[in-house]
This record gives structure tokens, C-alpha cells and sequence, in this order.
């Protein structure tokens, strides 16, 4: 490993901690915006709550773990799935209900935690193994493909249906929108694959501001809500209780819960792979209990307030590897920016001009390569499809994910998509014969 330049307890003069913690606040901003932006929530209180979140977790890990929580794109189907059609009307509205299943997820991460504290975190990776999160993370990436074609392709119009004598809201293909997401894509990839320095670990946020300069050059950029905004604005904060009901029902816990079995391995490669950056072995210390708590009490705090789901950022771990600098005042840094700026109106109201075609754009190579790292997480872990238990349990959590398949149990009440693949996944793997029991032993 190279030395590091600045190690993890080592303090930042004034000047580098300024400069270094914006560079980690630009690394996170774009993903950490565009899921607000994808399922309807303030990005501004995604940007507090990523803030927050990311000190719950410092503290949590005893500052031993430079790691900044932003929101999860594995949460982007369930969220749209627990806000809408899940209330009594069955097609009412209502990101309450999303929070109620993110809070729920948190408390799942503190009993697996507990769990692991006790017991030790092998029979996590028994429940777990590649062969089963894999393809639940090819489901999350192709699933949402769907969405980022129709966001870069198509616009939202009203339209008078004749026959019915009401006004409608109908999808409209517009090629000059289709140009702005077809620039924003192809800028991601070019400072994805063409730049090597800093903003190589950033190209969703380089996308999207190219993306958006474009915009404005064509003309599909509407800048009246930034003159009208204030300079100084309060996040748009969901308090349960306040701003809707607690209703907790099975209906919102089955649409959310289960992604856990994908976040929590998501949570696992990325304290392995940050160990390895920094040199540090995190499974060991400050423990996988406590990475794992930290992230599940940052996404309770998170949605307490209206924030979606946390996880830990791999553009950042990115930033961390180029830069050789872990301190974990840098990433405190970070997360106070973050939470400064989630006040700034004028800002917050600038960022809600983004054309839909810009985030389309950057969707389409965001949701591949979500798909693509399970396709990875498969070759990495030399996962033998001539095995046929390994090709069953493979194809049929992409079928079902995939295809949309739900277990009704009633006309309101059903496991669908993306869910019902992952436990139809881990059932498999726990019942063919065949299961390999071994684990890496990370201690």
C-alpha cells in the first residue's frame, strides 16, 4: 500500500481540511441529489440527512472508519413502491409510508448487528453468498432500465381525452431531450473511462453539470422557481406524526425489509474494500456490529426527518484511494458542508431545474452499472454456472425480479418484484443441496 498522506487520526491543517472536505462533498453530491430527485423527495433533506447520517456512523466506529453515507439506490424501487398505491385508495401519494419502511430497515441493521456482536458474522455470509446477492443486485439495476429510458426519451405533457372529457398527463417523446440525456451519458462516460485524477471518482456529478450547461444552451430550462426561491430555506422535513400518519402495515415492511439482503452485502465489499484502500482490517475493528449499526442508525435518523435510506459511498472510497488522505476529520468535514448547504434555498431551488432528461441520461449508465456489479460480484467470486443449483437459483431471482412476478395474498396485499426475488433467493440457496459452508474468515 502506498503511504498515506494524511492517516486516519491525523488532523488537516485549516487550508486542506476546507479544500479536502469539499472534494468529498462533491464526490457524493450527485448520487446522493439524484435519488431525492427519482422518487419525488427534497433533495435537500437528503443532502442534511446525508450529513447527519455520516456523523451517526463516525461515532458509531469509534472514528475509526473514513466512510460517507449518502442515499441508496437500492431503496429507488421500494420507495416508489411504498409511497404510491399503498394506501386505502389505492393510488394515493404518501412518502410517509416510505419512511415508516426505512425505519424499519434501520432497526433490521441494528438487530443483524446485535446479532453479529453475539454470535459472530459467518453465518451472515452463509445467508448471503454471491450466488444469491448477485443477481438481486442485476434486478435493481435492469428493473429500474425501464425508468431511465422513458426519464431521457420522453416528456410529460397534458393531453384532452375526448372520450373521457379530462385533462391527462401522457408520456411524449421529444428528441431534444433525448440529445440532453444522450450528452450527459456519453460526458459520465468520458470521465469515467478518460480521466484518471479526481474527478475520475466523480463522473455522475461531471455528467450532470455538462448535461445541465447543455440543457440551458437548448433552452429546456425553466429558472423561474431560483428567482422566486429565498437564499436561506428549511429542508423539507417529514416528521412522522406531523406530516402524516404512522401506519405501519405489512404491505409497506414486505416492499422495503427485504433489500436488506442486498444492502447489508453491499455494506460488507465496501468495508473489505475500504480495509484494503487504508490499510486497516474493519471487519476486526472496529468490528463488522458496529460499521453495520452505524449504518442502520443513519438511516433511521435519516428517515426519522424524512431522508432517504444510507449507505456507504464507493465515490468515496474512490476519493480516499486517489487522494491517499483518510482522515476522518476530512470526512467530518464533508458532512457539515453537506449539512450547511441543505439550507441554501437558492441552491436547493437550482438543482430542482434539472431537466428529467438530464437525470434519465445519467440514470441510464447509473441503473447498468448497478446491474454490471453483480455481474462482476459473480465473475470476482468465480461463481460456476456448470453448476445447475447455482444456475437455478441465478435464474430464477432474474425472472421474478425482473419480470414483475407478485404473491397476492390479497387484492391489497402482496410480495412483488424485486422483494419476493430476493427471500425466493435466499430460500433456495438454504434448501437445494449442495450449499458450499465454507466462508472467508476476514479475522
Amino acid at each position: 500500500m502506498s503511504k498515506a498522506v494524511l492517516d486516519i487520526n491525523d488532523k488537516p491543517t485549516p487550508v486542506q481540511l476546507v479544500t479536502l472536505s469539499f472534494q468529498h462533498m462533491f464526490a457524493m453530491f450527485g448520487s446522493t441529489i439524484l435519488v431525492p430527485q427519482l422518487v419525488g423527495l427534497s433533495p435537500a433533506i437528503a443532502l442534511l440527512t446525508s450529513g447527519i447520517a455520516t456523523l451517526v456512523f463516525l461515532l458509531v466506529t469509534q472514528f475509526k472508519v473514513p466512510a460517507y453515507l449518502g442515499s441508496s439506490f437500492a431503496f429507488i424501487s421500494p420507495i416508489l413502491i411504498a409511497s404510491n398505491g399503498l394506501t386505502e385508495d389505492g393510488a394515493s401519494v404518501n412518502p410517509g409510508n416510505a419512511m415508516i419502511g426505512a425505519m424499519a430497515v434501520g432497526l433490521v441493521y441494528g438487530i443483524v448487528s446485535l446479532l453479529i456482536w453475539k454470535t459472530g458474522y459467518k453465518w451472515l455470509m452463509r445467508l448471503l453468498p454471491p450466488i444469491v446477492v448477485a443477481p438481486v443486485i442485476i434486478v435493481i439495476g435492469l428493473g429500474l432500465s425501464g425508468t431511465a429510458v422513458d426519464m431521457a426519451m420522453n416528456i410529460k405533457v397534458e393531453q384532452f381525452n375526448e372520450t373521457t372529457g379530462v385533462v391527462e398527463i401522457v408520456s411524449q417523446y421529444s428528441v431534444l431531450h433525448f440529445t440532453a440525456a444522450l450528452v450527459t451519458l456519453f460526458s459520465a462516460i468520458i470521465f469515467t473511462v478518460y480521466f484518471k485524477n479526481i474527478l475520475s471518482a466523480m463522473p455522475i456529478l461531471m455528467g450532470l453539470i455538462v448535461g445541465y450547461i447543455y440543457s440551458v444552451i437548448i433552452g429546456i430550462v425553466d429558472f423561474s422557481s431560483v428567482k422566486e426561491a429565498s437564499f436561506v430555506a428549511s429542508p423539507d422535513f417529514l416528521i412522522p406524526g406531523i406530516d402524516y400518519e404512522i401506519n405501519i402495515t405489512a404491505k409497506i415492511l414486505l416492499a422495503m425489509v427485504p433489500i436488506v439482503i442486498v444492502t447489508i452485502s453491499e455494506h460488507i465489499g465496501h468495508q473489505l474494500v475500504l480495509g484494503k484502500v487504508v490499510n486497516r482490517n474493519y471487519i476486526k475493528d472496529p468490528g463488522l456490529h458496529r460499521s453495520i449499526l452505524g449504518d442502520g442508525l443513519g438511516t433511521l435518523v435519516s428517515a426519522i426527518i424524512g431522508g432517504p435510506p444510507k449507505t456507504t459511498y464507493g465515490e468515496n472510497i474512490g476519493v480516499l484511494a486517489i487522494t491517499r488522505v483518510y482522515s476522518v476529520y476530512v470526512i467530518m468535514g464533508a458532512a457539515i458542508i453537506a449539512i450547511v448547504v441543505s439550507f441554501f434555498g437558492k441552491a436547493m431551488a437550482l438543482i430542482a431545474t434539472i431537466p428529467t432528461a438530464v437525470l434519465g441520461g445519467i440514470s441510464i449508465l447509473l441503473f447498468g452499472i448497478i446491474a454490471s456489479s453483480g455481474l462482476r460480484m459473480l465473475v470476482e467470486n468465480n461463481v460456476d454456472f456448470g453448476n445447475n443449483r447455482n444456475m437455478v437459483i441465478a435464474s430464477v431471482i432474474l425472472v421474478v425480479g425482473i419480470g414483475g412476478a407478485a404473491l397476492r395474498f390479497t387484492e391489497s396485499f402482496a410480495i412483488e418484484g424485486m422483494a419476493l426475488a430476493a427471500i425466493i433467493g435466499v430460500i433456495l440457496n438454504l434448501v437445494l443441496p449442495g450449499r458450499d459452508k465454507e466462508v472467508a474468515d476476514y479475522d
